[in-house]
């Protein structure tokens, strides 16, 4: 089995299959395509697999060029039925790991892809976990669903975990140029997989075990979710003690060691920061182990809505404006500029926030049309000078690129800028309050 799957990646043979075709998934597919390997994805939506067989992408980082030119040459496929795990020979999970409402795990999506897979496996496949999750996953739950009919690691199939590294929207670091970390349940399967991604990504890094690797994804979105905590305090701080952050920031980023710069925002959101850093405290508090660090960043990054709230009510009542019917603009409504996702973007807990204090809200975000928020649909607004004049507080939540900030800022009549991007811009204006 091992050295047929090996000589079938090495020759370019290998059919490959992607489970769950969104930001981590679509680039991926069109990666190995594009090396000349024939990938199959699979997706559950009826009307991303129809749009992906037409040729066209919903993912900003892969041009619709691209996924067209595969998808003739018969290199790229799109299906929501499982049946076509029988002739793969390589399938990689990229399924969605949210949080429950009580902040648990969910890899219900995970388990429900591996029921699909199960039914359709064969002797002499490569399966590999990229979805975030808790350290162990990979050895206590797949492992064991896969060795189900008697099947055996090594024997019939490889197994190993791979973390995503995907950041939307950056061009320096993509898919290729990211190294990739693997971590099998075997040696073999890490070889394995070494092999596999080596088709695609400059540099690959093998680890001892797949609960290194899934713990080695969780350390990185750790990392970023304490630091970022750090620095949302520090802007509460500076604020009592009148102090700009910004400028503290920029001045302590000069030093060439031992710092790097982390900036304070309206919240975190996206798939990783602030949900990846709850997996591994969750899995910790299994084994008695109270994980302070991340609960105290959680805290602070999950009430930044709230100080934005405050600090524009604030501001407008020192406007002689009560919060209650003023009318406020909110740009940018995705997690993070230049991208459309609008996962766990703290936009939609601050447009909830104004609503509950009885504010007439509307938003503007060139890349997501329309979005629900406490159950209200809202549309995407066009900035026409009257229009925004006729605002009494534009709230900056999210600086795209496509914004024009000198513009804003002179049809404005009041701006909370919590991105300084109004500064970083060369635009100043006494009627600008930062975060």
């Amino acid at each position: 089995m091992y050295q047929t799957l090996k000589n079938k990646i090495e020759n370019g043979s290998a059919k490959i299959g992607v489970v769950g075709l969104g930001y981590v998934g679509l680039p991926l597919a069109v990666a190995f395509a594009g090396k000349g390997f024939e990938v199959a994805g699979i997706d559950t939506s009826a009307k991303r697999v129809k749009s992906l067989k037409k040729g066209k992408s919903h993912i900003l980082d892969v041009s619709t060029e691209a996924v067209t030119r595969l998808v003739k040459k018969g290199l790229l496929g799109a299906t929501d039925d499982y049946a076509v795990v029988k002739r793969l020979d390589a399938i990689i999970i990229c399924v969605p790991t949210p949080l429950s409402k009580t902040k648990e795990p969910d890899i219900s999506y995970i388990v429900s892809a591996l029921k699909n897979i199960i039914k359709n496996k064969r002797s002499g496949q490569l399966y590999i976990l990229e979805s975030t999750t808790y350290p162990g996953t990979t050895e206590e739950i797949l492992l064991p669903m896969f060795e189900s009919g008697g099947f055996k690691v090594d024997k019939d199939f490889c197994l190993a975990f791979s973390p995503e590294r995907v950041d939307p929207s950056n061009k320096v670091y993509t898919t290729n140029n990211i190294p990739k970390v693997v971590g099998g349940v075997s040696k073999k399967s890490t070889e394995l997989a070494k092999l596999f991604y080596g088709k695609i990504v400059d540099q690959v890094v093998p680890v001892s075990s797949s609960k290194v690797a899934e713990m080695a994804k969780l350390l990185e979105n750790t990392f970023r979710s304490v630091n970022i905590g750090l620095v949302n305090e520090l802007a509460l701080m500076c604020e009592k003690l009148d102090v700009d952050v910004w400028e503290v920031i920029n001045a302590a980023k000069t030093k060439p060691f031992g710092f790097m710069p982390f900036y304070p925002g309206p919240g975190i959101g996206g798939h990783c920061i602030n949900i990846d850093p709850l997996y591994l405290s969750w899995k910790a508090s299994l084994h008695g182990f109270r994980s302070r660090f991340i609960e105290v960043a959680d805290n602070i990054n999950s009430s930044m809505p709230q100080y934005v709230v405050k600090r524009v009510s604030a501001a407008l009542n020192g406007r002689r404006k009560p919060i209650k019917g003023c009318r406020i603009l909110l740009l940018g409504v995705t997690y993070k500029k230049d991208v459309s996702d609008t996962r766990e973007s703290p936009s939609f807990e601050i447009i909830k926030l104004f609503m509950d204090r009885e504010a007439k809200v509307t938003y503007h975000d060139p890349y997501t049309s329309n979005i629900k928020v406490d159950g209200k649909i809202l549309k995407s607004k066009t900035l026409k000078r009257n229009f925004v004049k006729g605002q009494d507080c534009v709230v900056l939540a999210t600086d795209h690129s496509a914004f024009d900030y000198g513009w804003i800022a002179k049809n404005s009549r009041l701006v909370f800028d919590s991105r300084n991007a109004f500064k970083s811009n060369g635009i100043k204006n006494k009627k600008i309050i930062k975060l």
